[in-house]
């Protein structure tokens, strides 16, 4: 798009002489000759630059300037003043000008200034469009795929606290996506500008921990050989993520609680406080509560960082998400890969919703993967995801049992009142009677020792069950 200048003044002879001067560059000029019109054109117009005189008819150029930057203009503006006015234009420099020029100005100078101006505007340009084409990209890297009820809820929890500032713990199985929910924070919140850092506390042998978090001064220990900033340092003015702080040590957890209280710390072998502005967002799949009875984990520490605990589902628990996460991995990995496109056959699909996923979403994109990479079939089938059957055999009943109730109770509301008890009990009852009555042919008095309980006991749940024994003679 062609360069477009406005010039703001009621002197004729300086309207000529600039206009003149922005033609031999090529560039499109419009004039006002008074405040009141300029600052009109300048809300309703894009231009590459305007130079405007202080002095003016109607609103002169401070008032005019200061309402114009106050709306989020971008445009750059060069004030004129007259000499003697300097106070002036210290002024407009402080309401946002982007230069000032003396009257009476040297046009080879008022040229390096324009010049310098519009590379100025051009760079903004380019960088607002590298971060606008970064935001879209972090946007599509940073996806939380799903349409279950147990996600939504986790959405709008996101939704709510990421403006917030507060200090979030994020509690899940490993691969559900806890670093993806704390970046989606991040993301969303007054800090997106800031830096993200990670620190999984898993990872980092004890020893090392401390000048992860906190760096160290140079000379501090043998091999300190020169000064390191820590993650927290590098997280000021952002968000630090503390990933599975469920495994750090005792000793550094008051460290760590020091820090966050007074957002100050001392890196290692350092004597001078260093100052910081950096949301905590903690993740971990233990829990935490119980820790802190069994004196594994600080209870300050928890009430400092525990303002809002977000509960990522297992993926067993919303399977009906599996379709949609598969379409999304299966276009990612087309994008990313270059092939074909792929989609999984009906059979394939059963067997992925048939699966425990031990591994949850993490599990689920690796199995996927793999199989772009091995197969190039464009429909996979179960032979081609080849799902690891041990896995599915290896939960004990208990466990099956709470891993099919989970789901059920973590979407109930609290503050109803349910009969949960009297509720799911006949459904446990119902299956294990009719199948000991099967077993035995319907022989009551055998299912009633099978079951240990006496054959009166036994009539009265078959009667309240509402069981047809007659199916089984």
């Amino acid at each position: 798009m062609k360069k477009k200048v406005l010039i703001a003044d009621d002197d004729e002879s300086i309207l000529w002489v600039l206009q003149q001067m922005f033609k031999d560059k090529n560039i499109d000029t419009a004039e006002a000759r008074d405040g009141k019109t300029a600052l009109e054109m300048l809300n309703t117009q894009d231009f590459s630059l305007a130079i405007m005189d202080i002095r003016m008819p109607e609103k002169d150029g401070l008032d005019v300037l200061k309402e114009i930057k106050e709306a989020g203009s971008m445009t750059p503006i060069i004030i004129m003043t007259a000499q003697g006015t300097m106070k002036n234009a210290i002024e407009a420099m402080k309401r946002g000008a982007f230069d000032y020029i003396t009257k009476p100005f040297d046009i080879a100078e008022l040229e390096m200034l324009v010049d310098r101006t519009l590379e100025h505007r051009k760079l903004k340009e380019e960088v607002s469009i590298l971060k606008h084409r970064l935001k879209e990209r972090v946007a599509k890297e940073i996806t939380f795929v799903g349409k279950s009820r147990t996600v939504q809820d986790v959405f709008k929890t996101i939704g709510k606290i990421a403006p917030k500032d507060v200090s979030v713990i994020i509690q899940g199985e490993s691969g559900t996506g806890k670093e993806l929910v704390a970046k989606l924070i991040h993301t969303n919140s007054l800090r997106t500008e800031g830096p993200f850092v990670a620190v999984n506390s898993a990872a980092i042998p004890k020893e090392l921990m401390e000048s992860e978090l906190f760096g160290y001064e140079k000379g501090a220990f043998t091999g300190a050989v020169e000064t390191r900033q820590g993650k927290f340092e590098l997280a000021n003015n952002g968000t630090l993520f503390l990933d599975e702080i469920g495994d750090m040590p005792l000793d550094l957890q008051s460290r760590l609680l020091r820090a966050i209280q007074g957002q100050e710390f001392y890196r290692v072998g350092g004597k001078q406080p260093i100052k910081v502005d950096v949301r905590i967002i903690a993740a971990t799949h233990q829990d935490l509560e119980k820790a802190v009875e069994e004196k594994k984990f600080r209870e300050d520490l928890l009430y400092r960082l525990n303002v809002v605990t977000v509960k990522l589902p297992p993926l067993r628990n919303r399977k009906e998400d599996i379709p949609l996460l598969s379409e999304y991995f299966l276009q990612k990995f087309q994008e990313e890969m270059g092939i074909e496109p792929r989609t999984l056959s009906p059979k394939a699909m059963d067997a992925l919703k048939a699966y425990s996923w031990p591994g949850n979403v993490r599990e689920l994109e690796n199995i996927l993967r793999r199989a772009v990479l091995l197969y190039s079939n464009p429909v996979l089938s179960p032979d081609d995801i080849a799902l690891p059957q041990k896995k599915q055999t290896k939960d004990s009943l208990e466990d099956i049992i709470y891993n099919r109730l989970e789901g059920f109770v973590s979407s109930i509301n609290v503050k109803d009142k349910h009969e949960l008890y009297n509720t799911i009990l006949p459904f446990m009852e119902r299956p294990l009677i009719r199948l000991v009555l099967k077993k035995t042919g319907g022989n009551q008095v055998k299912t009633a020792e099978l079951l240990g309980i006496n054959r009166n006991t036994l009539r009265k749940k078959i009667k309240e069950l509402g069981i047809k024994t007659d199916e089984f003679s």
